[in-house]
């Protein structure tokens, strides 16, 4: 499946999230961007070393930014169970706006058409590196990058792109 790209509309799915009450909660990609500009962006793993000191930081600093320039929801995916996103959200006290969601089988990944493979690595089907700008489940912006890069798809760039 071609990977998803500008003036797509975004596919619906399911991911797991552990909310503000520390339930584990099932949600709709749609329950959280209908009718709402979002940021979606995604890692291949969580605790991973560029995921966990740059892409993810990014974000959880440039947060208020982002909501200052009329953004709803920032979304970080991830092919890991919600149990170690919930682990990998702790690792940052001081987030207040960045969600971390699960897609333990990387089906929504599929749906997007991200997904990595890093068999050879012990890591199995991954996602590839990625931030999108979703207006009204409209694709504005796609950054997506190439194998292990970092160059396009961190705030920034999304910043820059408002």
């Amino acid at each position: 499946m071609a990977p998803i790209a500008v003036g797509d509309v975004i596919p619906d799915g399911n991911l797991a999230l552990f909310d503000e009450d520390d339930k584990l909660q099932t949600v709709s990609i749609y329950s959280l961007a209908a009718g709402k500009k979002v940021v979606l962006f995604a890692v291949p793993g969580a605790f991973t070393p560029t995921c966990s000191m740059k892409h993810v930081p990014g974000f959880v600093e440039k947060a208020e930014e982002l909501k200052s320039k009329g953004v709803d929801e920032i979304l970080c995916l991830s092919v890991n169970d919600p149990f170690v996103m919930k682990a990998w959200a702790k690792t940052y006290p001081e987030n207040k706006h960045v969600k971390f969601l699960a897609d333990g089988s990387a089906t929504y990944t599929h749906a997007l058409g991200l997904e990595l493979d890093l068999s050879e690595k012990g890591l199995g089907t991954r996602s590839r590196r990625f931030a999108l700008l979703v207006d009204d489940l409209k694709v504005k912006v796609a950054n997506i990058e190439s194998g292990g890069e970092f160059t396009v798809s961190g705030a920034d760039e999304i910043l820059s792109a408002l």
